[in-house]
Parts: C-alpha cells; structure tokens; sequence
C-alpha cells in the first residue's frame, strides 16, 4: 500500500478556485447595488497581463505582472456580471476604468475584518519585472498593506497541487 493519493480525474482544485471567485463576484455585485458597507473595503489584486484584463496602457507599464487596487473611497461606475467586474479609479490623478475578469485576481482581502481569499492564477509567458505597490487616489490614511498571515483569522488558501 502507497502513501500517495492516487491522481483525481476530478478537477477538485479548479472547482474549489471557481467557488471562492464567485464569493468575490457575489460581494461585489452587492457593492455595486448598495455601496460598501461600514468599514468595509478591498484590496485587489490581478494579473495585469492575464486574458481578458483590460487596463490603460501606463498601468500595465507600471505593473507589468500584478498590481493591488482599493475599493474604499475614491472609485465610480463599479459593474459586475458572471466573470469579471468593472471599476473607475484614478491614479496620479488620471482617471482610469479597470476591466478585470475574477479568473486573474490572485488574491482578495477584507482588512476591515480579517478576511482574505488567495488564488492560483496561469502564468503569463515572458519576463516581468518587478513592481512596486499600486497606489490608487483615495483616502488612504486608515489603510495598510493587506498580510496575509496563518494566525487562525479568515484567510482560505486553496493550492492542491498538481502531480507531476
């Protein structure tokens, strides 16, 4: 008898990875219809290069791999559907719409209470270089890099792994 689990014909990790994006889908889509709520707000990060990402070009210049945005204050004309969601921020004063599909945001976090989803996203070919955190106009006085850290609080990390 082996230690190993045998190879699942299952794609348990790309169901469970649907499943907690449409968790952002769904708190988004009541953002969109309500605002945000108390204290709330999002750090968002994405893939600037993953399919169907549609940013201004300086932006990508400026993150070529992944770039963080925040939804707290400072943002118009959020939209969400079935994929992806829509926002208007501004950076360095110049006003920006964001067009991000669910599948390339590699993580997503609540600081206002401690809640934080991680996920795997495909890597796109090439060479990136490093970025330094986005910085999107906003309120930004009460805010602090998003830690995710395995303290026991709300943070889902989902990495099954794959076989070899």
């Amino acid at each position: 008898m082996t230690d190993s689990a045998p190879d699942s014909l299952i794609p348990y990790d790309e169901i469970v990875q649907e499943a907690l994006r449409a968790v952002v889908g769904r708190v988004l889509g009541g953002v969109e219809k309500d605002g945000l709520p108390g204290e709330h707000h999002f750090y968002i990060t994405f893939k600037t290069r993953a399919p169907g990402v549609d940013i201004p070009d300086h932006l990508i210049a400026k993150f070529p791999d992944e770039m963080t945005i925040v939804l707290q204050n400072r943002y118009w004309d959020l939209s969400v559907s079935d994929d992806r969601f829509e926002v208007g921020l501004s950076f360095n004063q110049i006003s920006s719409m964001l067009h991000i599909p669910f599948a390339a945001i590699t993580s997503f976090v609540d600081p206002a209470v401690d809640f934080a989803l991680q996920f795997q996203v495909e890597e796109v070919e090439g060479d990136l270089d490093e970025h330094e955190p986005a910085e999107n106009d906003g309120d930004q006085e009460n805010a602090a890099p998003a830690e995710l850290v395995d303290d026991g609080s709300n943070v889902v990390t989902v990495d099954f792994g794959k076989k070899k």
